[in-house]
């Protein structure tokens, strides 16, 4: 019995332990199995559902620690952390496995590290002396993998702690370590760039290997310390020779399976040799010197019928012309964007034109050999090659070769897209106006370009077209009768509109004079001119700006078509219909017109030419007008509040001052007073209180003490308002009379100011205290605040106790 009672024991355990297996197996599924369930629910809730009950199985068995299946459940945590769903709850658990033994463990946990994990959780510090184990591991495998952790997500303490290490790992005979420690080197320059000088000597042993990868990693090593340090570089330089020899060895061997792409023998590391090669060359002509030759072999032995040949011959171009080179080399890199642009490739015939855009001011005659392959883009398919084309013709453009060019983007014009339309009119203006040599050209190509754009506005245009009219007197007979054609045709076009309407006012005579010999037209009679003028005030199309220029074009008529009494009388006729509009800008020009058709002796003299002007004096004066403002913004402020009335003008400077308020023009402006724009200090004398004697007899009560003007303190107003006057200073007093500054619980406090004598714009003050209560004031701080245009310097006081 005992023994049958001890059988039935053992086999009641080895069900339990079973049972316990079983149930173990079936609450971790594999990854796959999870991957084709998530895949197989129809809707979010069924995905959230089997998410749900497999994130409470994985912590169910982390909760046990069940070593053997945890690489599983935290491989399934990954997928579920791709998913979108939270995972924070098993960053642990990669730490685990990251310090186990084997190696599928480690690479699972690693992985995880790098995915669930950043730089700025505290966690990570419990990992750091894993990484260090595992980089003096002798499985290169479980070294790379600690490489890779650190190039990802290592902060800048771990980078200080663990560099040694990742050097040591540099020079080793293993290039697959060799390799990942590079890159992992990048990493620590990035977060501790004061370490670059210890991996300087590394580099050069770096590039001593044979092996194309660790070539290509200590490349870009290289390229980082150069960005981390710029003044590296000139270190870098002695590796030159070093990267040439390489480069050639690349170009000229013959074919390599391991490394061939394409019949190229590994464009990876000839771009990137390329790349550091332009870094190295750049503004030290030594340097370029030795690349002159390896750049020369690289660009004519590299085959352009595949991608990675292309790519070597666009980096060798970028090389080319970032370095100092000959003039030939720059024009042989020319040539193969040249080639690039007969490519059928659109991205290879993109980049060609944005490098030639880039390269176009360094050598603009090598780049117009390929002038017409350029042009022939604009009728490119592509709406992104059309337009990086288009940028280029514009650099292109000069004075030798702007009428064939222009030509070329008034057929762009017309068939390229409406929303470019307006941008590339406001160019081809630009372009005619700093290119045109001939001037009857120059205004047939305005007025053709501005057809074609129906509504393009532009004020510039406008105004760069009358300086060219008022300026070359030969063209203003031809300019208006051009632009009168566009308006007999009923042109919609804004600026020919007010182009057209201004001629036509300021030249009227030359448009009904004589037609000028190259102008296929007949000279028109006065009565239809203003019968055209009639109808653009009446189109819909007409802006008010274009109706205003009308009504000045009418007023301008006036004194143009005197022998024409039917033209005069249609224009009273019009000017007195618009003296009535609703908009006031044209009622008010046409009742000042009305009044001033009235007055013979000065209307001539009134309706005369406009002067000559160019477009840059104009500028000009816009640039001062708009600065001018600004700087006399401050001046209409008072100087000096307090200063001492000037001696009371002569009665005629009254009346005539008097004649200016009332609305009279004869008198001239008077002289401005500092003490005008300020309530004087006392009374002035009879006679000077021009706004008492419009507005009434004052009272005789005595004046009032002066006042500062509204937002504004009496000190503020004593020192000049906002800002001290630019001008010549008027006269100050030397003193003012003491003023009370605070009086509240028992404390006065008397402002005393006064002038330097030497600079006026210097003020000083003395501040005094009264004390009027029983008990003294202990601990007095004053403190004082002054807007910034103001400086303050202020002195100690004589006590703290009142």
């Amino acid at each position: 019995q005992a023994f049958v009672l001890a059988e039935s024991l053992v086999l009641c355990c080895l069900l339990s332990c079973a049972t316990t297996a079983i149930r173990t197996v079936v609450m971790s599924i594999r990854l796959r199995e999870l991957i084709r369930n998530v895949r197989a629910c129809k809707t979010q809730a069924d995905e959230r559902g089997c998410i749900h009950k497999e994130c409470a199985s994985i912590r169910t068995a982390f909760k046990d620690e069940n070593n053997e299946l945890r690489h599983r459940n935290v491989a399934k945590l990954l997928f579920i952390h791709m998913l979108g769903y939270p995972t924070h709850w098993g960053q642990m658990e990669c730490l685990k496995l990251i310090a186990g033994s084997k190696f599928l463990e480690k690479r699972i946990g690693y992985l995880g590290l790098m995915i669930l994990l950043d730089e700025r959780q505290e966690v990570l510090m419990l990992v750091e002396n894993s990484l260090k184990n595992d980089l003096q591991s002798s499985n290169q495998y479980i070294s790379g993998l600690a490489c890779c952790a650190i190039g990802n997500i290592s902060s800048a303490e771990i980078c200080r702690d663990l560099s040694p290490e990742v050097e040591k790992l540099m020079v080793g005979s293993n290039p697959f370590v060799s390799k990942k420690a590079a890159l992992c080197s990048i990493r620590i320059l990035r977060k501790c760039p004061e370490l670059v000088d210890t991996f300087l000597e590394r580099v050069g042993t770096l590039l001593g290997s044979r092996n194309h990868a660790v070539l290509l990693t200590a490349l870009k090593l290289m390229r980082e310390m150069s960005v981390v340090e710029p003044t590296m570089i000139e270190q870098l330089r002695r590796h030159t020779s070093t990267l040439i020899a390489a480069l050639k060895n690349l170009v000229l061997s013959g074919y390599a399976p391991e490394h061939d792409v394409h019949g190229i023998v590994d464009p990876f590391l000839q771009v990137e040799i390329l790349r550091m090669l332009r870094i190295l060359g750049k503004g030290h002509s030594e340097t370029s010197d030795q690349m002159n030759d390896i750049l020369a072999q690289v660009a004519t032995n590299t085959e352009s019928a595949k991608n990675a040949g292309n790519a070597i011959l666009y980096e060798c171009v970028l090389t080319i012309m970032a370095i100092e080179v000959e003039s030939g080399l720059r024009v042989l890199a020319i040539n193969i964007l040249g080639r690039f642009l007969i490519n059928r490739d659109n991205n290879i015939r993109y980049v060609a034109l944005n490098t030639l855009h880039k390269v176009v001011s360094q050598d603009s005659q090598a780049v117009q050999r390929h002038r017409n392959t350029i042009v022939d883009c604009l009728k490119d398919n592509d709406s992104s090659i059309r337009q990086r084309a288009l940028e280029l013709v514009y650099a292109l453009v000069n004075e030798a070769n702007v009428k064939v060019l222009v030509k070329e983007l008034l057929a762009y014009l017309m068939a390229c897209d409406v929303e470019f339309k307006d941008e590339l009119t406001q160019r081809i203006c630009h372009v005619v106006e700093k290119y045109a040599t001939d001037k009857e050209w120059h205004v047939d190509t305005i007025i053709q370009t501005l057809s074609v754009s129906t509504s393009f506005t532009s004020e510039e245009t406008v105004c760069s077209m009358i300086a060219l009219i008022t300026s070359t007197p030969e063209l203003q007979a031809y300019a208006t009768h051009k632009l009168y054609i566009q308006l007999a045709e009923k042109t919609m076009q804004p600026v020919l509109l007010q182009l057209g309407v201004w001629c036509v006012g300021e030249y009227g005579e030359m448009l009904i004079g004589g037609v000028p010999a190259n102008v296929e037209a007949e000279a028109p009679d006065p009565v239809v001119v203003v019968e055209l003028l009639a109808n653009v005030m009446r189109s819909p199309v007409a802006d008010m700006v274009t109706k205003e220029y009308t009504l000045n074009a009418m007023m301008k008529l006036t004194a143009r078509f005197t022998s024409s009494p039917a033209a005069l009388g249609l224009i009273h006729k019009q000017l007195t219909a618009y003296s009535g509009s609703m908009n006031l800008e044209l009622q008010q020009r046409s009742v000042e017109y009305s009044s001033l058709l009235q007055l013979d002796s000065i209307r001539a003299g009134v309706l005369e030419r406009m002067p000559a002007f160019t477009k840059k004096e104009r500028e000009a004066q816009g640039a001062a007008a708009t600065e001018e403002p600004s700087r006399a913004a401050p001046e209409s402020v008072p100087v000096q509040a307090a200063a001492a009335p000037p001696a009371a003008p002569p009665a005629s400077a009254e009346v005539d001052l008097l004649s200016d308020l009332l609305g009279g023009s004869s008198a001239p402006e008077p002289q401005p007073t500092a003490v005008a724009a300020a309530a004087p200090p006392a009374v002035p004398p009879a006679g000077m209180d021009l706004l008492a004697d419009l507005l009434g007899p004052s009272s005789p009560a005595p004046a009032p003490p002066p006042a500062a003007p509204a937002g504004m303190d009496a000190v503020t107003a004593m020192m000049g308002g906002p800002a001290m006057s630019m001008g010549a200073p008027p006269a100050v007093a030397s003193g003012f009379a003491p003023f009370q500054a605070f009086n509240k619980n028992g404390l006065l406090v008397m402002f005393v100011c006064s002038k330097d004598a030497s600079n006026p714009s210097v003020t000083a003050i003395t501040a005094t205290f009264t004390n009027s209560l029983p008990a003294p004031i202990e601990s007095l701080n004053f403190q004082v605040a002054v807007p910034k245009y103001m400086k303050l310097q202020m002195s100690p006081a004589s006590g703290t106790s009142i």
